[in-house]
């Protein structure tokens, strides 16, 4: 077996030389001859990834459940370090095996199974840019009046261009942005810390509540294991021989940074200036430091937003295209990818335009896809690290008639208990609520079944897998590869 050609549905078409302006590649497997990417700026990237509004509206959440300045800052920062810490894992992933996120899962799920954790990506993607348009258009139109259909149109089309463009421009966009906008944030931080943000303190400042505290540790760290996704999507381009720690390491300090600084600092926002928009309470805050700066850093946070847009288009359209062609062969063209993005914006844009509440769509979407996705983030994890140990016949994932199949019996079963384990423990306002969480108050802890439950089912079906039978298809693959620009 040796799949490849383009329209084949091969691990890669023949190597295509980098270009300036628009990515060549897109589901298929980077040679090692195009492994051009540097672990160093790993975390700079995913730091910035999180250095936007949509961070500064997870620290609204805690005062809205009745905690204080003080515990949404605790709830908010342990649940960062904790979702994070899933989040980083997958980025070794990336390096060692050159593939998007999604490709990679049909090892567990299979060629056609992994339809079903596509869809948890998905909603992911898609979800994220539908509350970003919210965020910025309601924003934008109440400090300066903007049609927030015009606002949403104009930024859609940004971050599809930022898509299309690809992976080296994703990159490169949130390179400057990232050195542009940290001296703004740091004046303004400075700024509330010495008291010259304006604001009061609050008449009734919260306090503690173990239901509040759980609610802002769920949603936080929903907020980056809702990233795992995305990793190896921008982690494919490095040396396959990069070290995984370094890798680890250095998304895990980038991801888990900015909200750490951000959170506590929409928790003050909505203590101290009542804010109920994330952008309304930065643009108050920086005016009052310095006349207009306020303006300037928010103009800054919409365009770190905005290309954290293209981001989510870019993963998306990998995930959409993984997803087709588990059904049919996808040609490796760029059209495809350019018809995906297109596809993917026309939706979040349309139904962007018609959501005003951007706080509820922020908590909702972040629990519901917390649910599914953190089943899927345990059985790949558990597969990688500890059944298959990153042994993987890369050629294999491209048909259904590798080693791998049409259906992963283990990971679909493992996925399937996990959403059912975690239903008695879900909590969602005015949603859903399961019999568990009820009995607890309204405490959620879905999250913690769903990565336990499945991670340790898959384990135990895994039994029976020797990966030592999958050697000759390894090796196989290693062959097919090398012809093509590299080993794996």
């Amino acid at each position: 077996m040796t799949p490849v050609s383009p329209s084949s549905g091969g691990p890669a078409p023949a190597p295509a030389p980098r270009t300036p302006l628009v990515e060549a590649r897109s589901l298929d497997w980077v040679p090692t001859s195009e492994r051009h990417g540097r672990v160093g700026l790993q975390g700079p990237f995913w730091f910035m990834g999180n250095f936007q509004p949509f961070t500064l509206a997870i620290g609204l959440v805690g005062p809205s459940v009745g905690l204080s300045l003080g515990w949404t800052a605790v709830a908010g920062i342990a649940g960062i370090l904790f979702g994070t810490l899933f989040m980083a894992f997958h980025a070794t992933q990336g390096a060692r095996l050159g593939l998007p996120q999604m490709v990679q899962s049909r090892a567990q799920f299979g060629y056609s199974g992994v339809l079903v954790p596509l869809v948890g990506s998905l909603v992911t993607f898609v979800a994220f840019n539908i509350v970003d348009t919210v965020i910025i258009g309601s924003g934008l139109q109440g400090l300066f009046g903007w049609s927030p259909v015009l606002v949403g149109i104009v930024i859609s089309v940004i971050a599809t261009a930022l898509a299309i463009f690809g992976h080296d421009w994703l990159h490169l966009a949130f390179k400057v942005l990232f050195w542009i906008s940290l001296p703004f944030w740091l004046v303004l931080t400075i700024g509330v810390l010495a008291g010259a943000a304006g604001g009061t303190a609050p008449a009734d400042p919260g306090g503690f509540s173990g239901t509040g505290f759980v609610i802002m540790f769920t949603v936080a760290a929903s907020y980056n294991i809702t990233y795992a996704p995305y990793v190896s999507d921008y982690s494919r381009y490095l040396p396959e021989d990069t070290a995984p720690a370094k890798i680890i390491g250095s998304v895990f300090w980038g991801a888990a940074a900015s909200p750490a600084w951000l959170i506590p600092l929409g928790a003050w926002f909505a203590t101290n200036l009542g804010a109920t928009d994330a952008l309304v309470g930065l643009h108050d805050a920086g005016n009052e430091v310095v006349p207009a700066f306020g303006s300037i850093l928010t103009l800054l946070a919409v365009l770190a937003l905005v290309a954290t847009m293209g981001l989510n288009a870019y993963s998306g359209m990998l995930s959409l295209v993984t997803a087709v062609d588990s059904v049919r062969p996808v040609p490796r063209t760029r059209s495809v990818r350019v018809v995906a993005i297109l596809v993917l914006a026309v939706v979040w844009t349309v139904v962007a335009i018609g959501l005003s509440d951007a706080s509820a769509a922020v908590n909702n979407a972040l629990l519901i896809m917390l649910y599914l996705l953190a089943p899927w983030t345990a059985v790949n994890l558990v597969d990688y690290f500890f059944v298959r140990r990153s042994h993987y016949a890369i050629a294999d994932l491209f048909t259904p008639d590798g080693i791998y199949g049409r259906w992963g019996r283990r990971g679909l079963v493992a996925y399937g208990v996990g959403i059912v384990a975690e239903l008695p423990f879900i909590h969602v306002a005015d949603v859903f609520s399961g019999p568990v969480a009820d009995a607890l108050g309204g405490v959620d802890v879905a999250v913690v079944v769903g990565l336990v439950v499945p991670g340790v089912v898959y384990l135990l079906l895994s039994r029976s897998l020797d990966p030592r039978q999958e050697q000759a298809a390894i090796t196989r693959s290693e062959d097919t590869l090398a012809d093509l620009g590299g080993g794996a």
